[in-house]
């Protein structure tokens, strides 16, 4: 059975950078699409990124030039890396996984992945 644990948060300063991962077990990342979500307090979850098995990644604006998702395969590991970060970037981050061979990855809803981790906390903050 698939499952994913995500790390790497924290509290960090405005400005600051965080790096967190998403180990995945029970099968390998080579036939998935991967995306990052996010959770404010009272807010619903929202798309932040999104990779493909060919390497394809789609960013939602509020993110674009500041964050980057990448995978190791041979770690069988999804990463956000995110640099600049605002206090606006504070939320509870989820990967998720979906069963997918296209070149391009959807960032529409988190209906569109069936498998998630826990989350990790990341809190922005002077």
């Amino acid at each position: 059975q698939l499952q994913l644990v995500e790390s790497g948060g924290g509290l960090v300063q405005p400005g600051g950078s965080l790096r967190l991962s998403c180990a995945a077990s029970g099968s390998t990342l080579d036939y998935y699409a991967i995306a990052w979500f996010r959770q404010a307090p009272g807010k619903e979850r929202e798309a932040v990124a999104c990779n493909t098995i060919s390497d394809n990644s789609n960013y939602v604006d509020s993110v674009q030039g500041r964050f980057i998702v990448s995978r190791d395969s041979a770690k069988n590991t999804v990463y956000l890396q995110m640099n600049s970060l605002k206090e606006e970037d504070t939320a509870v981050y989820y990967c998720g996984l979906k069963y997918w061979g296209e070149r391009w990855c959807p960032l529409t809803s988190p209906s569109d992945y069936a498998y998630w981790g826990q989350g990790t906390q990341v809190t922005v903050s002077s």
